[in-house]
């Protein structure tokens, strides 16, 4: 039972990092394309300055509770995993040093070499974070002693990469709503058109997915087992359609919220679907690590467990306060004032 808890919880943590910080890597992927000038640039990095790194607490938290509720899988999934981590690690380092270094020198070209990093530490890790987790949804090539049978290029295979390209389109939208509510005058009204023709390229790749995925995977077993778990993949597709029913009536902080509910309703399809295996294996289903052959002890579970109700809920209110903190729409002569970018 605390297995399965912990199971949850992990879905659950990775739901709400991708909703969260997947609109600071697709609004830094799109900077190139919606920004005009200078001033753009400075709303744009104002419009994620406040919150991207407290949207990074969800992944070091997913990437904890992995280590401590599931330490096999943790062990199979960096040894496994490892270069595309590193590359995940690096560039969300490049991206923090942008924000922090972009000002330092008032000269065109510093500026531009950081908004160049942001770009990468951007629009990489969202690309990697699809590969990876497409390729947990198809199963990895490990063997019996969690060892992986393969290299670099063997995640680089046709649904591997779809779903790389699938995150980004999902984050890019996500990016560009939240710029829209951000920002305002001509770049709102860009970023809500950027948003609007993502969407139907957005659709068609979540479509080609979806089928890719009941070809290429096993994840629709547990919901031709138990039926009532389709809603959560009902829930994606509604929330995608009402996203751009609401985009049409201009209304981006709505829009928004319907983005994040993809998201989140996504992941949680994905999750749900490969219970209970954490990281299955393509080799052999018996070498799979599940949440049965890779949990920490039931001890580590309780307290663990008692942690987490007491400081998931500070975390919460803690970046429920940033966000009404900084809610307001940011303008360029506001930014101009603002020297840290």
């Amino acid at each position: 039972m605390l297995e399965s808890i912990w199971f949850v919880l992990w879905g659950v943590l990775w739901a709400v990092y991708f909703m969260l910080d997947g609109f600071d890597l697709g609004l830094g992927a799109l900077m190139p394309v919606l920004a005009k000038s200078e001033d753009d640039k400075r709303v744009i990095y104002g419009a994620m300055g406040p919150f991207w790194d407290g949207n990074e607490v969800w992944l070091l938290t997913a990437g904890g509770v992995t280590f401590a509720a599931f330490p096999g899988t943790y062990a199979v999934m960096f040894s496994s995993l490892y270069s595309a981590l590193m590359l995940l690690l690096f560039a969300l380092i490049l991206r923090g040093v942008a924000f922090e270094f972009r000002g330092k020198v008032d000269s065109p070209v510093w500026r531009a070499l950081w908004d160049g990093c942001l770009w990468v530490g951007s629009f990489a890790p969202a690309l990697l974070l699809g590969v990876a987790f497409a390729n947990i949804f198809k199963g990895i090539p490990i063997d019996g002693q969690g060892v992986y049978q393969g290299t670099l290029l063997t995640l680089l295979n046709p649904y591997g990469l779809l779903g790389g390209v699938f995150f980004v389109l999902l984050f890019a939208q996500h990016g560009a709503l939240w710029l829209a509510i951000k920002a305002s005058g001509e770049l709102e009204q860009r970023a809500g058109a950027m948003a609007r023709r993502l969407w139907p390229v957005l659709l068609v790749v979540a479509v080609v997915f979806l089928a890719a995925t009941w070809m290429a995977t096993n994840l629709y077993a547990n919901y031709l087992a138990q039926p009532v778990l389709w809603i959560l993949p009902l829930l994606a597709v509604a929330a995608l359609l009402a996203t751009r029913a609401i985009m049409a009536k201009g209304s981006w902080g709505r829009a928004w919220i319907a983005s994040a509910v993809t998201i989140v309703a996504c992941t949680l399809f994905g999750v749900v679907g490969l219970y209970p295996a954490m990281l299955p294996s393509s080799l052999d289903a018996a070498f799979s690590r599940t949440i049965h052959n890779s949990a920490s002890s039931p001890l580590t579970l309780k307290i663990m467990l008692g942690v987490a109700l007491v400081m998931v809920p500070v975390v919460i209110a803690y970046q429920l306060w940033s966000y009404l903190r900084f809610s307001h729409k940011l303008t360029p002569e506001e930014m101009a004032r603002e020297p840290h970018y």
